[in-house]
């Protein structure tokens, strides 16, 4: 596995201070699940961005992802095999990174988030992924078909 140690932004550290805050929970590595989750349940690909780790959170991969480590290192491969992505360590750890920030971000800009009650209310139904939707094929007069 490529990532070994998760290291997040200082920006990303606010965000989830302001989420323990909100929701009552107290470890960064169960908010940065669901910041992942979050993510991951878009069907878009998180934007391609340099991340600093410049912040003092820092925990190992076995922290982050618990008794479901692999699970989560599965759905991110998973979801580059989805997005046209290769599948090698490399690319999955990176895309790891972007869709963990993007979470935190879309977690912590809810404006609706006042509990954990309301953190729950934002899970995915339970059932298929939704998978990116396809552009439309254009006609040859260059009119979507």
């Amino acid at each position: 596995m490529a990532v070994e140690h998760v290291r997040i932004s200082q920006d990303a550290r606010d965000k989830l201070i302001k989420l323990k805050r909100v929701t009552g929970i107290k470890n960064w590595n169960v908010l940065c699940r669901w910041g992942l989750c979050a993510s991951l349940a878009e069907t878009s690909r998180p934007p391609s961005i340099r991340i600093p780790r410049d912040s003092t959170v820092d925990m190992t991969w076995k922290v982050f992802g618990g008794a479901d480590a692999d699970v989560y290192w599965a759905l991110v491969r998973e979801r580059c095999r989805i997005d046209g992505l290769p599948t090698d360590e490399k690319t999955v750890g990176r895309q790891f990174r972007l869709h963990l920030h993007r979470g935190i971000g879309y977690l912590a800009g809810m404006r609706s988030l006042a509990s954990i009650d309301t953190l729950f209310e934002t899970a995915p139904e339970r059932g298929e992924p939704k998978a990116p939707a396809k552009p439309k094929r254009r006609s040859r007069s260059g009119r979507k078909a």
